[in-house]
C-alpha cells in the first residue's frame, strides 16, 4: 500500500480516549505489514463549536477532501444540540463525500456474553443507505405555538440511490453466504417502501446466485432477537438501517465493540470510519470507555484502503483478547482501563505476526 494520509477527528467525550487506542493498533499493524500511514489531526467537534460557533471550519471539507480516509471518534456534548452537531459536521461529510453506504458488521465473539439464551453463531453485515431516505432536510413547521401547529418531514428515495446501495449489498452477499435480506414496510408506507421493494426485485435479477428475502421492519426486528444467526447481509434504508445496526450489536452483548464504515465505494472521496457508540459524556475522562469499536473501525479502514491482511490480523487480535477474558472494560464485566484494553489488542497483534501474515 502506498503512503496513506488519514484525517483524524477525535471529536468529543470518549472519542478523545478511544481514538488514540485505535491509532496505536493500526500503527502496530502498519509496522508488521509494511504499511506507510500518516495521520493528521483536526480538532473539530463541540469544543471547536464553543470556541468558534462552528463544529468545523467553513472550509473544513476542503481541508480533508484530499485524504485517503477519515478516522472519527464520536461527536456530541450536552452544550450543543444533537441537531447542530449532526447536521453541521457528520451529515456534510457523509453527503458531500458521497458516503452512501454505511457498513456495520455484527459478530458475536467468544468471551462476550449475549443477552440471548441461544444466540448461535452471529456473523452478518448491515448495509444502510446513508445519503437519502428519511433523513432529508425537506419539511418544515407552520403555526408554531398555535393550536394549528403542524410539522412535516419528507422521505426521499431515488432510483439512483436505491440501486447503488442495493448493488453494493448484493456484491457483498455474493462474497459471503450468498443471502441478502431487505428491510421494508410496504404494507404501511404507501409510496416509498413499495418503490424500495420494486428496486430490490429489479436489482435481484442481476444476481441470480444470491438468495433474497424481504421482511417488514417490525417482524425483522423480532427475527434479529429470535434468530440472529440466520442472517448474512441485510440491506435497509437510512432510518431502518440506523435502528437495525444498533439492535444487531446489542444482541451480541454490547455496542461498545461495534464498528462502522461510511463508504464511498468508488473511492472518489475519502470514506469515514467510526465506532457505533456515541461520545458518552457520563463516563468521559475516566479511562473506562471500551476502545474495541474504534479499533475494529480501524481494521475496516485498512481493508477499504487495500490492506486486508493487516485488517484481518487486527480482528484476529481482538478475537483473541476477548476470548481470553482478560483486560476487559467495565461494560464487558471486567475492570481494565481504556488504555489497558487497547494495549492488550496491540500486544496480541504483535505476538503472532507470522501467523497473521499466513492466515490473513
Amino acid at each position: 500500500m502506498r503512503s496513506t494520509k488519514i484525517a483524524v477527528i477525535q471529536g468529543d467525550g470518549i472519542g478523545k480516549e478511544v481514538v488514540p487506542q485505535g491509532i496505536k493498533v493500526v500503527n502496530e499493524a502498519a509496522r508488521l505489514f509494511g504499511l506507510d500511514i500518516r495521520w493528521e489531526d483536526f480538532e473539530w467537534g463541540c469544543d471547536h463549536h464553543a470556541r468558534t460557533g462552528r463544529m468545523m471550519p467553513e472550509n473544513g471539507l476542503d481541508q480533508i477532501a484530499g485524504h485517503d480516509a477519515i478516522f472519527l471518534g464520536a461527536i456530541g456534548w450536552p452544550t450543543v444540540s444533537d441537531v447542530e452537531s449532526l447536521w453541521t459536521l457528520l451529515m456534510p461529510i457523509r453527503r458531500n463525500f458521497q458516503q452512501y453506504v454505511n457498513l456495520r458488521p455484527v459478530r458475536l465473539f467468544d468471551g462476550v456474553s449475549s443477552p440471548l439464551v441461544n444466540p448461535g453463531n452471529i456473523d452478518f453485515y448491515i448495509v444502510r443507505e446513508n445519503n437519502e431516505g428519511e433523513y432529508s432536510e425537506i419539511g418544515g413547521r407552520m403555526f408554531p405555538g398555535m393550536d394549528q401547529e403542524m410539522v412535516s418531514q419528507e422521505t426521499v428515495l431515488t432510483r439512483f440511490g436505491c440501486d447503488r446501495v442495493m448493488r453494493f449489498a448484493f456484491e457483498l452477499a455474493r462474497k459471503r453466504k450468498k443471502k441478502l435480506t431487505s428491510a421494508t414496510k410496504s404494507n404501511g408506507i404507501i409510496h416509498t417502501m413499495p418503490f424500495w421493494d420494486e428496486r430490490f426485485r429489479a436489482i435481484a435479477q442481476e444476481f441470480p446466485d444470491v438468495a433474497t428475502e424481504q421482511y417488514h421492519i417490525d417482524i425483522l426486528t423480532a427475527h434479529f432477537v429470535r434468530r440472529p444467526a440466520s442472517f448474512d447481509v441485510v440491506v435497509a434504508g437510512n432510518l431502518f438501517g440506523d435502528i437495525l445496526s444498533d439492535l444487531g450489536p446489542a444482541v451480541t452483548g454490547t455496542i461498545g465493540i461495534a464498528p462502522s464504515g461510511n463508504l464511498n465505494p468508488e473511492r472518489r472521496f475519502p470514506s469515514m470510519f467510526e465506532p457505533v457508540h456515541g461520545s458518552a459524556p457520563d463516563i468521559a475522562g475516566q479511562n473506562i470507555a471500551n476502545p474495541i469499536g474504534q479499533i475494529w473501525s480501524g481494521a475496516m479502514m485498512l481493508e477499504h484502503l487495500g490492506a486486508p491482511e493487516a485488517a484481518n490480523a487486527i480482528v484476529d487480535a481482538i478475537a483473541r483478547v476477548l476470548a481470553s477474558g482478560e483486560n476487559l472494560t467495565r461494560d464487558m464485566g471486567g475492570t481494565a482501563s481504556t488504555d489497558a484494553l487497547g494495549q492488550a489488542v496491540a500486544d496480541a497483534l504483535s505476538i503472532h505476526p507470522l501467523e497473521a501474515r499466513r492466515h490473513g
